[in-house]
């Protein structure tokens, strides 16, 4: 169960380009816009040139589907923990509530391993460099999300083949 009364908090500092790169989704909370038999979810985050973070979510639907959403990240503060995320058009991200929060809760000392949240508990994550982790490193993590309040009763476990969804499944 979901407690309140825990303050959600962010790491101190986040190093973001050895953040970058490729990430696995071990496991989450349900999404709204994420089927729950997705598989093959990656997150793969690169520099824009004037300074903010695209992010690129990959997956295979139920169907066996690519599908992919991009969207921009920008950090909230110099230590790089909390962003703001949208991926609506371009045209429409001006919009100031049509962006979410991604906060970095927990990361692993050479950057293997990050668990992401919102300060709203609504949303968690545990992302990795590799597609399947120890299951002590995993209940490591989700301790931290259950001492900041998360409820993990409903967290769902995508089935990963270990690949990220290719470009040529997209037309690229």
């Amino acid at each position: 169960m979901q407690n309140d009364e825990i303050e959600v908090a962010a790491v101190s500092t986040i190093d973001l380009d050895r953040y970058l790169g490729t990430w696995f989704e071990i496991c989450r909370l349900p999404l709204k816009w994420e089927d729950a038999a997705a598989s093959d979810i990656t997150a793969t985050y690169s520099r824009t040139t004037d300074g903010r973070v695209r992010v690129e979510n990959r997956c295979l639907d139920k169907e066996g589907k690519a599908d992919r959403s991009i969207g921009v990240a920008v950090p909230q503060d110099a230590s790089n923990a909390k962003l703001k995320v949208s991926f609506l058009p371009q045209y429409l991200r001006w919009i100031p509530f049509t962006h979410g929060d991604y906060w970095v809760l927990a990361i692993a000392p050479d950057y293997s391993v990050a668990l992401v949240g919102t300060p709203d508990r609504e949303h968690l994550w545990l992302i990795a460099r590799t597609a399947a982790l120890p299951s002590e490193v995993v209940e490591n993590y989700l301790a931290v999300a259950k001492t900041q309040g998360f409820d993990l009763d409903r967290l769902i476990t995508p089935r990963q083949s270990g690949q990220k969804v290719a470009d040529a499944a997209f037309g690229d």
